[in-house]
């Protein structure tokens, strides 16, 4: 009998495929956090071992520059504050030796200012901001299964991203090159900061796949078992959150 896959819940298709391998099922949101709540539940619905939050993330924190890697602690969901599984966030730590453990907030829209995200930052102490993190963090501990995130910086704190990087993201996770370029069009002064915020994610996505690549262990169908095996009494949270295509692998 195979082990139960993990889930990996991603806003991107982009991400969805770094994340997959041997023994994960990949969500991807699409920035509707409402669907992927619903993607998720038919997914966990069908069995699942663990659940994690991959991809990237919008910085909240001063000083985080693009590639910075973030386990989470925590995810801000509103006033609801979920603790990750603390054992296994420390063996993905151990994988990842130069991440760094913060919490993270999950919105349900994006968070694009850098007004907004200082006062996102101010009000919950979070490093970082995602569409996916809080949905995620709540149908895991709905289900009782273990919830770890890893994140990485895209676009620094204090960076405002520019109209045009809002409008590229298709429902079902993949990039619509035409809509951006729509909205430049509309307004052709966006063009340097596009070009920043491109650079931005550059710097994130290769941080993204060299996290993946050391965590292949940990992800394999026969590293599922002893790396998302939780000691009793760490499956549950406690509490202090697409579109998208599922990819199988596997």
């Amino acid at each position: 009998m195979s082990a139960l896959p993990v889930l990996a819940v991603t806003g991107l298709l982009a991400e969805a495929r770094i994340a997959s391998g041997a023994g994960v099922v990949t969500v991807a949101g699409g920035g509707d956090p409402a669907r992927l709540a619903l993607l998720l539940q038919a997914a966990m619905d069908r069995g699942a071992r663990a659940v994690i939050s991959f991809g990237i993330a919008g910085g909240l924190e001063p000083g985080l520059v693009p590639g910075s890697v973030l386990l989470a602690r925590a995810v801000h969901d509103g006033d609801l504050r979920t603790p990750t599984s603390a054992a296994w966030v420390a063996r993905l730590a151990e994988a990842l030796p130069g991440a760094r453990l913060a919490d993270l907030a999950g919105v349900d829209a994006a968070v694009a200012g850098a007004g907004d995200k200082a006062a996102l930052h101010r009000r919950t102490g979070a490093a970082a901001v995602d569409m996916e993190s809080h949905v995620a963090a709540r149908l895991a501990a709905l289900h009782g299964l273990p919830f770890a995130a890893l994140r990485v910086v895209a676009d620094p704190a204090e960076r405002t991203l520019p109209p045009a990087a809002l409008v590229g993201m298709r429902p079902d996770g993949t990039t619509d090159l035409g809509a951006v370029l729509r909205a430049l069009g509309r307004a052709p002064r966006q063009l340097p900061g596009l070009i920043r915020t491109g650079l931005d994610a550059q710097a994130a996505f290769s941080a993204l796949k060299a996290s993946r690549r050391a965590l292949a262990g940990l992800f394999d169908r026969d590293g599922a078992r002893a790396a998302w095996a939780e000691p009793a009494g760490d499956t549950a949270f406690g509490h202090e959150t697409g579109l998208g295509d599922e990819v199988r692998a596997g």
